[in-house]
């Protein structure tokens, strides 16, 4: 998926990528002290990801944003042991991250059927706690859409980006001569003949991360005298910080691997682009790989230099 904006809103429209819940597991049901009848445990609360499902759904849906599981059955004459309170499920999309008030991350749900206990039910009431039940936990928890990304699209208002992002991947933009940037986000997959897709990034970070340029409107008279002056801006961008204002210069400025001549609107040059976009992706990959395998063996050979180094205990 390729993300479309250079400026990103928290919610905006349809979409929204977090939501804060109030849940509490149930109470415990009340013991049976004559006989020593232990009550139910009171349910728990879940939150379940599904594919199918947003967090505009579930705000939707539940408007009251609270949720709480069933309490214990009392225990009874003929039913010593009571029965469990019904658990509550909390219905939420894959690639969540759920963390406390606090901001401590409790789990994160990264596939289908993922479950993660977010509010304990109480303990029934037993010999332990006098017969008495216990109340259910309370908890207040924040869930955040994960976003994660190998691509991200950034660029001037009308430079293009939603034409190409409708070229390149399967996502239908509202394409207009509009007078600002994207607000709400916009996602794509792109597909490759391995099946392996794109994902959605934006991050301060940017800067750091490998980059392509693809020069857009390639269609339009006179682009490729353009072309041919930005070239030589790109190649020589000293000769020509003059034209900017101080403000407007970067302390660093991105180095691209890449400069795509393309044309949104005739396809010129898209699969090029969509090429060097996996060649890119692919080189970057290998690179984190190499690095992760060169610490691993440093840990080992750290650990191996510890182990050889301690003194041997001594006899008493």
């Amino acid at each position: 998926m390729v993300h479309c904006s250079c400026v990103w809103f928290r919610k905006y429209g349809n979409f929204i990528d977090n939501l804060r819940l109030f849940t509490k597991g149930g109470s415990g049901g009340m013991g049976y002290p004559r006989l020593g009848g232990e009550g139910g445990k009171g349910g728990d609360v879940w939150v379940v990801a599904h594919n199918r499902m947003t967090l505009k759904q579930l705000k939707d849906k539940y408007p009251q944003k609270r949720f709480v599981a069933g309490e214990g059955a009392n225990s009874r004459v003929n039913a010593l042991k009571g029965s469990k309170g019904k658990d509550c499920e909390i219905p939420v999309p894959v690639g969540i991250s759920v963390t406390d008030e606090d901001g401590k991350i409790i789990g994160e749900l990264n596939k289908e059927k993922d479950r993660i206990l977010v509010a304990e039910g109480g303990l029934g009431g037993k010999l332990l706690t006098n017969f008495l039940p216990l109340k259910g936990q309370k908890r207040v928890i924040r869930l955040d859409l994960k976003l994660i990304a190998d691509v991200g699209l950034v660029g001037f208002p009308n430079a293009g980006k939603s034409s190409l992002l409708s070229q390149v991947s399967h996502a239908k933009p509202a394409i207009a001569d509009y007078a600002f940037t994207t607000l709400k986000p916009q996602l794509g997959k792109i597909m490759y003949d391995d099946f392996k897709q794109e994902l959605e990034l934006y991050k301060e970070e940017l800067q750091t991360k490998p980059a392509l340029l693809a020069v857009n409107k390639m269609d339009l008279p006179g682009a490729q005298d353009k072309y041919h002056v930005l070239m030589n801006q790109l190649q020589n961008p000293k000769d020509f910080l003059h034209l900017f204002e101080k403000n407007m210069i970067p302390e660093r400025t991105v180095e691209f691997q890449h400069i795509i001549p393309i044309s949104a609107i005739t396809g010129e040059g898209i699969d090029e682009l969509k090429n060097y976009i996996r060649k890119s992706l692919d080189e970057h990959a290998n690179q984190e790989d190499d690095a992760y395998h060169k610490k691993q063996l440093l840990n080992l050979q750290i650990s191996s230099t510890i182990s050889y180094s301690e003194p041997p205990p001594k006899n008493y």
